[in-house]
């Protein structure tokens, strides 16, 4: 795009943007990299007590990023998407001795700020462990600051570009711990 020098350009379109230490870009070619990525994130000693976002279309690899982290963190048996429970707690041994619960949100039949309320989401968010949250815009209002926002797009049937976001000082250790 041509821009005048003295008029700039009027609308940008681009994805959510962090300082550079808070921000960082991946390509994710297949399933596999995802599940190294999601090992990696698990090693992280800061993740025990961590909220991360997922964002991304219908079928983007949210809830697989999320199936591939509980494995990594010794979740065993079966892993459900909380899409219609909203949430899904799971034993994970590999967050000990800083926590061991996993709490994994799905957000996308959410409809009703009361139902944040009755479900006693707020105390499940002030306890310890590691919260996980799919389609995290419907419920935005309700829920804390996000330490790490991953937004994940489907650039073809097996890549994926990935853009973590950090917004607190817990996310920007995690991509920092990441990096060593």
């Amino acid at each position: 795009m041509t821009v005048a020098p003295h008029i700039g350009r009027i609308v940008e379109t681009s994805a959510p943007q962090a300082p550079a230490d808070g921000a960082r870009v991946l390509n994710w070619r297949s399933e596999d990299d995802t599940a190294a990525w999601a090992r990696t994130l698990a090693a992280q000693p800061l993740l025990a007590n961590a909220f991360l976002t997922l964002h991304g279309d219908l079928g983007a690899g949210k809830t697989t990023l999320v199936r591939h982290l509980l494995r990594a963190l010794g979740v065993q048996g079966r892993i459900k998407s909380p899409t219609y429970a909203v949430v899904e707690p799971h034993e994970a041994p590999g967050l000990a001795p800083h926590a061991t619960t996993v709490w994994h949100f799905d957000f996308y039949r959410f409809d009703d700020p009361r139902e944040w309320e009755d479900a006693g989401f707020r105390d499940i968010f002030a306890s310890p462990g590691l919260k996980v949250a799919e389609w995290p815009e419907k419920a935005a209002a309700l829920t804390p600051l996000d330490d790490l926002a991953i937004y994940i797009e489907a650039t073809d049937e097996t890549d994926r570009k990935v853009t973590l976001l950090a917004h607190t000082p817990l996310g920007r250790g995690l991509l920092q711990g990441m990096n060593a």
